[in-house]
């Protein structure tokens, strides 16, 4: 986790910020890297009307205002000799974070989900669904009942995913010392499918039922031998227990693992192939994360240029 220098946190509620903000300045103070908390205000509707008539200043006003209520969470960090910044804009929140970033180089963003949990609601609102999409440095989104140190950390791979370069080896190298870190426990998913099974098995040109089931063990083999290739560098393999391959629909597997494992977060990727214009998130990284009520830390590969202009 030491590759963060530049941490950016989002306090855009007033409330379940505390065990995500102490988790922020820790990973700051571990890395020496600077921590800047800041919010969004929205632009007055009537503010260039109030400007020319009375001269008052509204958006200046609620920045002002955010700004102290900013201090007053940071202060006792700051108080306690740890540097912590502060900054308010005007505008809309997932926008301006994305400008933030790139006029700052910052390398991670941080904040807490707009939704609290629960079996009706998504846990990641309109703004986070913006930035997993379209903010290019990776994207940590905590879980509002979020109460500390996380006990499962869960890695989504793929080693097939060529066209990402090294995405798949920073998903690792993100889980694997988070998971030491915070004294978690490590799990790695990967899902594998056979193209075309439904067709070979009930479609016209089915093939007996042995032949499915050689192209099926063939398929597994060839998955776990390049599983096992990722995982190699980090001294695991796909024979120990929290390493899951299993065959699905990535998404499913995915969330099905996440619950079944009860991980308090997923690293994952949210983009596959870079080389496609106008694609902002994988279709597997979209239905996962409108599913899941966890903690995600989501990461994209070196390449994505984000379609918001600074």
């Amino acid at each position: 986790m030491k590759r963060f220098k530049n941490i950016l946190f989002i306090a855009d509620r007033d409330d379940s910020l505390q065990a995500a903000l102490q988790r922020a300045v820790s990973l700051a103070k571990t890395n020496k890297a600077r921590l800047t908390v800041m919010d969004v205000a929205p632009d007055a509707g009537l503010a260039d009307y109030f400007r020319r008539s009375y001269g008052i200043d509204f958006n200046k006003q609620l920045r002002e205002q955010r700004l102290e209520s900013l201090e007053a969470i940071t202060r006792p960090y700051n108080d306690a000799g740890i540097a912590v910044y502060t900054t308010v804009a005007t505008g809309t929140t997932f926008i301006e974070v994305i400008r933030a970033v790139q006029r700052n180089q910052h390398d991670l963003v941080i904040k807490v989900a707009e939704h609290s949990a629960g079996l009706s609601v998504a846990l990641f609102g309109s703004t986070d669904m913006h930035l997993l999409r379209k903010c290019p440095c990776p994207v940590w989104i905590d879980a509002p009942t979020s109460t500390g140190d996380y006990k499962k950390v869960l890695a989504a791979v793929d080693p097939f995913d060529d066209a990402s370069g090294d995405l798949q080896r920073l998903i690792l190298d993100l889980a694997t010392s988070l998971a030491a870190r915070e004294q978690a426990e490590l799990e790695v998913v990967h899902a594998w499918e056979l193209p075309g099974e439904s067709i070979l098995t009930h479609g016209r040109g089915r093939l007996p039922l042995h032949e499915v089931e050689a192209m099926l063990k063939d398929r597994k083999e060839h998955h776990q031998r390049s599983l096992d290739a990722l995982l190699l560098p980090y001294g695991l393999s796909s024979g120990e227990g929290n390493i899951h391959l299993r065959k699905g629909h990535p998404a499913r597997v995915i969330t099905a693992c996440a619950r079944e494992c009860e991980a308090d977060l997923i690293v994952m990727g949210t983009l596959g192939r870079v080389s496609i214009p106008g694609l902002i998130i994988g279709n597997t990284a979209e239905d996962v994360l409108r599913e899941m009520q966890t903690a995600v830390l989501a990461v994209k590969p070196g390449g994505f240029v984000s379609p918001i202009v600074k």
